[in-house]
């Protein structure tokens, strides 16, 4: 890492494990400056402490991304110490119990919505005047499997993350005359630290079971975050409103 001053200001949410921090350490890598977000202070500090060791630069926000306040404060961060924002990375996200529609609780269906899918709508709302104001931007967002279909996952997450390719899909339209880039990458299965809690004998676990078969590879969290920083590079500059898997070929399947 060389710690270039005129690197890319960049926001990786759910940094502090998994993807996103295998996002943030290689965006740091090449040079850019990182704002790395989470819920987990702990983690976020590890992986920023491992950045400027490294000879980057990066700054830990923590937080519940879900709140406007918390999605104020890791704007701000990026504008007061980088200068701007340039690139979004929406990572952060929450599993839910599989359960079936007639099963979700008010409880859960809420709290995966507004984790899972308006937090990114809050923090893509946050950047975009920066976004505009400079005349580019790249917005990636971490969709899932479940985006693809309806057998990866439980209601709520499975309604979450289609939620976020609409999203995306919409803010490649509405900004593509203003230099802004919005994609979404589809990760499979993911060494990472998200567990499910789920009543196996439950209807929803029950009904899912068979349509696992085809999961494939489980990937590395390197391996997504190649593909999240390809769709926010130059090489990716005409590529807008894409929904990319990233899953050894099981949406394929």
């Amino acid at each position: 890492m060389n710690g270039d001053p005129n690197g890319r200001s960049v926001i990786v949410t759910g940094a502090g494990s998994g993807i996103g921090r295998a996002a943030a350490l290689a965006f740091a890598a090449q040079g850019d400056r990182v704002v790395v977000a989470d819920l987990n202070a702990e983690g976020a500090d590890a992986v920023v402490k491992e950045i400027e060791q490294a000879g980057g630069g990066a700054v830990a926000v923590t937080g519940d991304l879900s709140e406007q306040a918390v999605v104020d404060r890791v704007t701000a961060t990026a504008v007061e110490r980088f200068g701007g924002v340039d690139v979004l990375v929406n990572n952060a996200g929450i599993m839910d119990s599989m359960s079936a529609p007639a099963d979700v609780s008010d409880a859960e269906w809420e709290r995966v919505i507004r984790v899972n899918l308006t937090a990114p709508f809050l923090l893509a709302r946050a950047v975009l005047p920066h976004m505009l104001t400079a005349g580019r931007g790249a917005i990636v967002n971490t969709a899932s499997e479940a985006s693809l279909r309806g057998s990866a996952a439980g209601a709520a997450y499975t309604a979450s993350k289609h939620g976020v390719v609409g999203l995306t899909k919409s803010l490649a339209v509405m900004y593509r005359r203003n230099g802004i880039r919005a994609n979404a990458v589809c990760p499979g299965g993911t060494a990472t630290a998200i567990s499910v809690e789920a009543d196996r004998t439950a209807h929803g676990p029950a009904a899912l079971g068979p349509h696992f078969v085809n999961l494939g590879r489980v990937s590395q969290p390197e391996e997504q975050a190649a593909a999240i920083l390809f769709l926010a590079s130059d090489a990716a500059s005409n590529i807008n409103g894409a929904v990319l898997p990233v899953d050894d070929g099981w949406s394929a399947v």
